[in-house]
């Protein structure tokens, strides 16, 4: 991450105690100190089918559209929405998402070709990525972009179209004509974990585990998977979070690496994300302020290394 002055030091600390509950104002600084870091969140690969609403809010491209001075997560509709606006309240990110029928480009010149963002989160895919696609996204992370990757677990295909999450991210990772060699350094296990309270590892110079939103101590799995880490391929893959009783290169269900000059993040599943608000008729569940692990301190965190904030 990169080092910042002692106000803005200041100020973060402020702000990871003000956004545990969406409460506090973002300080007066934010907005004028810092310049907005780009986020876009994917909504062009099913990320609403079925069950799911991996969604910042339904205003797409632009949230603000919905409500643009956001308080809590229903300011916006979405089972991200908290994880957005938490963001959004620092006057530090610009948020948009990237709406069903798109296509994920790089170096297009389109409004919201990557190119245009610091950070892309892929939340869940459900519809496969084409050759393009799957090239932009690395190419983008290569060229200093980051990528949060979100995971579920095996058989989750919730648009019946014979892919699910952990084959479309492996299938991004080895097969898409720019470096088929697992380049992040690691793949998705093919499981399904029903419960688990994943544990962070015991490093207090990591910036995600110890980042401008708070300390990371943990997170939930409730029907997810793990990642197995592939050094060799990539010695900058890490894993920060741990499948009780794993380590090392097996049973990660958060890890952390870096291609080119750009960083990839990859959670093992989408429930720590869910703020349990959304769209009506869904049922979902309140991850992200479960109090058996740290899923809001997790997910912004990471968000702000990848955006090198």
């Amino acid at each position: 991450m990169n080092l910042r002055p002692a106000a803005a030091l200041a100020a973060s600390a402020l702000l990871a105690t003000g956004l545990a509950t969406l409460g506090a104002p973002a300080p007066a600084s934010a907005a004028t100190t810092a310049p907005p870091h780009r986020v876009l969140f994917d909504n062009s690969k099913g990320e609403t089918a079925g069950n799911a609403d991996w969604i910042i809010s339904t205003a797409q491209p632009d949230p603000l559209a919905q409500n643009a001075n956001p308080t809590t997560e229903k300011s916006w509709t979405g089972a991200l929405s908290a994880w957005g606006v938490a963001l959004q309240r620092t006057g530090q990110y610009s948020l948009k998402t990237l709406p069903a029928g798109s296509t994920i480009s790089y170096g297009t010149g389109a409004a919201l070709d990557l190119a245009n963002f610091d950070t892309f989160v892929l939340p869940e895919p459900n519809i496969r990525l084409s050759t393009s696609e799957k090239s932009a996204i690395v190419r983008f992370v290569q060229n200093g972009g980051g990528l949060f990757l979100i995971s579920d677990h095996n058989q989750s295909d919730r648009n019946n179209d014979g892919w699910d999450s952990p084959a479309i991210i492996n299938d991004l990772l080895t097969n898409n004509g720019v470096n088929n060699n697992d380049p992040f350094g690691f793949s998705v296990d093919i499981a399904n974990i029903s419960t688990d309270n994943p544990r962070a590892v015991n490093d207090a110079a990591d910036p995600v585990l110890h980042g401008p939103f708070g300390t990371v101590t943990g997170s939930i799995l409730r029907s997810g998977t793990t990642f197995t880490l592939k050094p060799a391929d990539n010695p900058k893959v890490k894993g920060i979070v741990y499948r009780t009783g794993y380590s090392g290169n097996t049973g990660a269900f958060f890890l952390t690496s870096g291609y080119g000059t750009g960083r990839v993040a990859a959670w093992g599943d989408s429930s720590p994300a869910d703020d349990g608000t959304g769209q009506p008729g869904n049922n979902l569940f309140n991850g992200w302020n479960d109090p058996a692990g740290t899923n809001a301190a997790l997910a912004l965190n990471a968000t702000a290394w990848l955006s090198k904030a």
